[in-house]
């Protein structure tokens, strides 16, 4: 393998190493995108289940019995 074949090889080897960089950087973020949305839907989970169960609470307070 001669100079400039070395050359050019280190400069490929460069670029891939450049466009892993990057794409390690948008994983990131979009890691970083997903737990925030991850976080948010648990609470708006919490939240809907702290109503439903306050709904079941009120129903069982009803006097339903038909006798």
């Amino acid at each position: 393998m001669d100079d400039s074949q070395v050359l050019e090889r280190l400069t490929q080897v460069e670029e891939s190493v450049r466009r892993a960089g990057e794409a390690l950087s948008r994983l990131r973020e979009d890691n970083d995108r997903l737990r925030r949305e991850v976080r948010r839907l648990e609470d708006e989970r919490r939240q809907v289940l702290s109503q439903v169960d306050a709904i079941l609470k009120d129903i069982s307070k009803l006097d339903l019995g038909g006798g």
